[in-house]
């Protein structure tokens, strides 16, 4: 005996009747069938229970807009991949802020106002510091880094290979940090 009312439908008659009548009863039973899994992959790459309960949700946010923007053939494919980027976005958004706080660490017996001042300074010093790159570094660090864009969207953008674009990002990112601690360094 079925357990939920949907379960004899299948994942593309679901999807189907999602798509021509925009219902969300046939979303919302599609992604209750597939909550474990993504629970699962988001587990797997965030390692945070909380985190992963917050990025499945958002997933499903996700989900319901993206679903009328692309024909999906295998729905659960689809959803795995939606859920994998979803959660390699998140890894690279929070390694982005740690890579400059780490690049920049303060002194633990500093006042907050002290590392508050440091880290505006550093900013600044960063935003000053960008235009000093070579034309190809400025712009892959200003796409990945700041416009968040990944590898492939970059290559698109700018006719550079992958490798390419790996090398502007890394050479650039190097720079910057000589440039910005350079800057800092003469401030004192």
């Amino acid at each position: 005996m079925p357990t939920n009312k949907y379960d004899h439908i299948t994942d593309e008659e679901l999807l189907s009747n999602y798509l021509s009548d925009g219902d969300s009863k046939w979303i919302g039973a599609l992604l209750q069938r597939y909550t474990l899994l993504l629970f699962g992959v988001c587990m797997k790459y965030l390692k945070d229970e909380v985190a992963a309960q917050d990025a499945v949700q958002q997933i499903f946010l996700k989900t319901i807009t993206e679903l009328k923007k692309y024909k999906v053939t295998y729905f659960k494919s689809w959803l795995y991949m939606v859920a994998k980027n979803h959660c390699l976005l998140l890894l690279r958004n929070h390694n982005r802020t740690t890579i400059l706080a780490d690049n920049f660490e303060l002194e633990t017996d500093e006042s907050d106002f002290f590392a508050k001042q440091h880290n505006e300074k550093t900013l600044m010093a960063i935003e000053e510091c960008l235009v000093q790159l070579s034309f190809d570094q400025r712009v892959c660090i200003t796409q990945f880094y700041l416009e968040k864009k990944s590898y492939q969207t970059i290559c698109d953008a700018t006719g550079y290979s992958v490798l390419q674009v790996k090398s502007y990002i890394q050479n650039g990112k190097r720079n910057l940090k000589i440039l910005v601690e350079k800057q800092l360094k003469q401030q004192l």
